[in-house]
C-alpha cells in the first residue's frame, strides 16, 4: 500500500519525459536532485507511469552508485580519502566535520537534513589534496580549521534562508 505522499514533484517531472523505460534514469535523476534521495513511495508510483516494473526501478536505483534510497541533507559533503588526502590528512578534518555536526561512520546525515558527511575513495583532484566537496563543489587544501570556518559559511546561509521563508 502506497504512503501518502505529495506526488506534484514527480508530476511535474514526469511530464518533461516520454513514459517509457528509456526515461528512468533521467526521471530518478531529477526526483533525486529535488527530494536529495529517492523516496520509497514514489517508486510504485513512477512504475505505473513509465510502465517499468518496481523491481528494474529498484535495480537501477542501487546499481547507480550517485543513487541514495536514504535521505541526504541540503548540503552533501564527500571527504576524499584516497591515497593523496589521505596522506596529507584527510582524517583530521572527517573528524571535525563530524565532531562539529555530531555525526559518525554509523549517523552520516543530521537530524535536520541540513548536513551529509560521507568519505570517498577518490575525487580525482589528487594535487589539491587534502580535498572535500560541497555538493559537488571542490574545496581544495582543506584543513580541519578550514573546514570548521566552511561549516559556518552554510550554517548562516541556512539560517539566513530561513530567516527570509519566516
Amino acid at each position: 500500500m502506497e504512503k501518502e505522499f505529495d506526488l506534484k514533484v514527480v508530476d511535474e517531472i514526469l511530464s518533461q519525459y516520454p513514459a517509457n523505460e528509456n526515461s528512468t534514469i533521467a526521471v530518478l535523476q531529477d526526483i533525486q536532485e529535488h527530494y536529495h534521495y529517492l523516496p520509497e513511495e514514489i517508486f510504485p508510483y513512477v512504475s505505473r507511469k513509465l510502465a517499468v516494473g518496481e523491481a528494474r526501478l529498484y535495480g537501477v536505483a542501487t546499481f547507480y552508485e550517485n543513487f541514495s534510497l536514504d535521505p541526504k541533507g541540503k548540503y552533501v559533503i564527500r571527504c576524499c580519502d584516497g591515497t593523496a588526502c589521505h596522506v596529507r590528512g584527510s582524517i583530521p578534518i572527517l573528524n571535525k566535520l563530524r565532531e562539529e555536526l555530531g555525526l559518525t561512520a554509523g549517523k552520516t546525515t543530521t537530524d535536520d537534513l541540513n548536513f551529509t558527511v560521507e568519505t570517498v575513495s577518490c575525487l580525482g583532484a589528487c594535487g589539491l589534496a587534502p580535498v572535500i566537496t560541497v555538493n559537488g563543489e571542490v574545496h581544495p587544501a582543506m584543513t580541519p580549521d578550514k573546514a570548521s570556518a566552511l561549516l559556518k559559511e552554510l550554517k548562516e546561509a541556512i539560517a539566513k534562508e530561513e530567516a527570509e521563508n519566516a
